[in-house]
């Protein structure tokens, strides 16, 4: 037996090994950028309603999907920490912390649309979001409903109450 049959002989038994493997590598590789896209799009698709549930579980995964050791998620993961640090911060007037907010929101969302590969402009992050004003409507509604539920549990509201039409007793079959 040549040395090109022995070569030609173990090609041919590890040619599904190092298949299986080169698929299982790129199978990982494309969940992992699935992840880190669907964090984006919850992000892009909720930059309007910052307080839905998903919007803030989406920004809580960016620790657990992107890398430090990558340059494009580093700057990701910077820009993350530095809004991460804003939200938490009581000492800022409510406006100028709120418009500060939307700048370091459009700042994250631009770094990551970077890093995973879209063309997207500040301008577009900031400005190209449909937010039906009924939108915000309902959810001040909503709220002081909350409010209001909440102030008359603790007892710090009544509830006025009105009787109309009180039945006459002859009427209601008492004399």
């Amino acid at each position: 037996m040549s040395v090109t049959d022995i070569l030609m002989i173990t090609a041919t038994a590890l040619s599904p090994l190092i298949a299986v493997q080169v698929t299982r590598y790129l199978d990982d590789r494309n969940e992992v950028r699935g992840r880190k896209l669907l964090i984006f799009k919850t992000l892009m698709a909720t930059r309007a309603y910052t307080l839905a549930p998903v919007h803030v579980e989406a920004l809580n995964r960016i620790d657990l999907e992107f890398s430090s050791k990558r340059k494009q998620e580093k700057d990701v993961l910077d820009v993350w920490q530095q809004y991460l640090d804003h939200l938490g911060n009581k000492t800022m007037q409510i406006d100028a912390w709120a418009e500060k907010r939307v700048d370091l929101l459009v700042d994250l969302l631009h770094a990551m649309a970077h890093a995973l590969g879209y063309d997207f402009n500040k301008t577009q992050i900031k400005n190209g979001t449909y937010a039906p004003i009924a939108h915000g409507r309902i959810e001040e509604e909503q709220e002081k409903v909350r409010q209001f539920t909440i102030e008359l549990l603790e007892g710090k509201r009544v509830l006025p109450i009105y009787v109309t039409n009180m039945p006459n007793q002859n009427e209601s079959g008492q004399s």
